[in-house]
């Protein structure tokens, strides 16, 4: 029954201190089960989830780099002497310009890459395709990268690493852990807190980044974000305490 969902979300919040993200995600996979019980399969006459509300979640400001230490990392990633520092560079790169989930960066393929217009294919939430617009300092750093990226001895494998425009030192298509390896390394060499900045963190900075200083409209941005609700994007249009000062 409704009852029973109800005390089992005061059950998490009581006994777990669960906040209400989590119970919200919880609470759309009860939905969505019982729709299927219900819908899909005639196991159950009554929905006890239909009138489930979502619990009410506080909005907060995304965590992002400011705009002089997104520049700190780049030059941080540009100047590595590490022997992979052209691969790195060039994610932090897309991260940093392009806004891209993780997902999305290691799944990229050379073919997806149209050079001629500068414009690359990602895979996006839900298998959903779009296209990202490359600006200078991408096709730059992925140019840089594909002159020293690896041509022999790449794995067949199911992850297709052949045609993988990134690489590990395995010579297969990067992880998703090494690529997270390599944004913490890179933010602690520039000094920034590892513990309040993540790779999902870059895109928050992507996106603010765009919307403070390049004047991009909301559309704009959620298309380029890949959101399917613009509620989603609206999260990035936070003003800056200096806006607030200046008003």
């Amino acid at each position: 029954t409704l009852d029973d969902i109800h005390a089992y979300l005061f059950y998490l919040k009581n006994n777990y201190q669960s906040k209400a993200a989590t119970r919200a995600r919880k609470v759309a996979s009860i939905r969505v089960f019982f729709n299927y019980l219900t819908s899909k399969t005639n196991l159950l006459e009554k929905n006890p989830a239909q009138n489930l509300e979502t619990p009410k979640q506080d909005k907060r400001i995304p965590k992002y780099l400011s705009l002089d230490d997104s520049k700190k990392l780049l030059e941080i990633a540009m100047s590595d002497d590490d022997r992979n520092k052209e691969r790195d560079y060039a994610i932090i790169t897309l991260f940093l310009n392009c806004g891209m989930r993780l997902s999305e960066l290691i799944g990229i393929n050379i073919k997806d890459i149209n050079f001629s217009e500068c414009q690359m294919t990602v895979i996006g939430k839900g298998n959903k395709e779009r296209t990202i617009y490359l600006n200078k300092a991408c096709m730059t750093a992925i140019n840089n990268y594909l002159a020293v990226r690896p041509v022999e001895g790449i794995k067949t494998d199911k992850a297709n690493s052949k045609n993988a425009l990134f690489l590990s030192e395995r010579k297969e298509r990067i992880s998703r852990r090494t690529v997270q390896y390599i944004v913490d390394k890179e933010l602690r060499v520039a000094g920034l807190d590892t513990s309040k900045y993540s790779v999902h963190k870059l895109r928050h900075t992507a996106a603010t980044l765009m919307y403070q200083y390049g004047n991009v409209d909301i559309r704009a941005l959620q298309e380029l974000l890949g959101h399917q609700s613009i509620s989603t994007t609206e999260i990035y249009t936070h003003v800056s305490n200096e806006q607030v000062r200046n008003a």
